[in-house]
């Protein structure tokens, strides 16, 4: 897709597991051939014509003993040697390296040194290392402590997604090993521009600065389904409508900076509004499927981040696709 009347553009991914991408090799083979042919040729023979001497009266002359002939060794005749084409042999053949076309939104950080252990949901060094490979890979969590909470469930969560794992939240084998072997930190589609990238299909929420992505969140999206449902700010009376996350290009606004909110259709924790009443907020449930009336959940904690480092500031662009 492209975003050409906001400067964004949008390409396919690429989703591994193990992570890497094509290349293309362009072998070039030539030759050339050159003949010089010899030719050996005979010049024709001469004749001389010898024209008898007059007859002269001479005296007798004396006459002297005949010396034994002299014998020459005559040598064989050289036969001119041919002179043959000069054997024409093809050009060296150069291969080269093969070059892998990396996407210009993809950092590569390479495989970790060693395995991980499928530690489930407990606690302790061997959580620490995991925390610390999914904020290497991009999965955003509140640190590095060992301690299996919130934070660490929603990034694992949000790398199962990414990777098309079952989203358990867990660290089984199967996720250990994808977090070993996984390369690259994780991305959106979008690699232009500076935006909140929301990709319903995965539902995962990217933060994107100039291109790269640096932060990917588990989200919740809305269900696509009907409802009906009594209206907290209007006791008594009810809503009807279809929980949807409107697709498109928008941007942040209005936003509530403080606290917990009382929506509609039920609370919400410190909203960014980009459509109407749909907006990126804080919620206590993002579970692994499409749960919300339309609005963008992510954990409390994870707002709070966004808030404070600033990442969804009025006006930001935010791109919402998936069916």
């Amino acid at each position: 897709m492209t975003l050409e009347h906001t400067g964004l553009r949008a390409t396919g991914r690429n989703l591994l597991p193990v992570l890497l991408a094509g290349s293309v090799v362009a072998l070039a083979l030539s030759s050339c051939s050159q003949s010089d042919s010899g030719t050996v040729s005979a010049e024709a023979p001469v004749t001389v014509n010898v024209s008898p001497l007059p007859a002269t009266s001479l005296p007798p002359a004396t006459v002297e003993p005949t010396a034994a002939p002299t014998t020459e060794t005559t040598q064989p005749p050289t036969t001119p040697l041919l002179t043959l084409p000069p054997t024409t042999l093809p050009a060296p053949t150069t291969t080269e390296a093969p070059t892998t076309t990396v996407a210009r939104n993809v950092e590569v950080v390479g495989i970790a040194a060693t395995p991980f252990e499928a530690v489930g949901s407990r606690d302790g060094e061997a959580t620490r290392l995991i925390q610390e490979r999914l904020l290497q890979l991009g999965f955003w969590n509140s640190g590095a402590d060992g301690d299996y909470g919130l934070t660490t469930v929603q990034a694992v969560m949000a790398f199962q997604k990414y990777l098309g794992l079952e989203a358990t939240g867990k660290v089984d084998e199967s996720t250990a090993a994808y977090l070993q072997n996984f390369p690259e930190r994780a991305h959106g589609t979008a690699d232009t521009g500076d935006l909140v990238e929301v990709d319903k299909d995965r539902q995962l929420l990217f933060i994107v600065r100039d291109g790269m992505t640096i932060w990917t969140f588990n989200t919740s999206t809305a269900t696509g389904l009907p409802y009906h449902e009594e209206d907290k700010n209007s006791p008594g009376e009810f809503q009807d409508g279809v929980s949807i996350t409107p697709n498109g290009l928008w941007k942040v606004n209005r936003e509530r900076p403080e606290g917990w909110w009382e929506g509609d259709l039920g609370q919400i924790y410190r909203p960014k509004y980009f459509r109407g009443g749909v907006a990126v907020h804080g919620s206590n449930s993002i579970p692994n499927y499409p749960a919300s009336h339309g609005c963008v959940r992510l954990s409390v904690p994870a707002m709070d981040f966004i808030w404070d480092a600033d990442l969804m500031p009025m006006k930001s662009v935010v791109w919402v696709h998936g069916a």
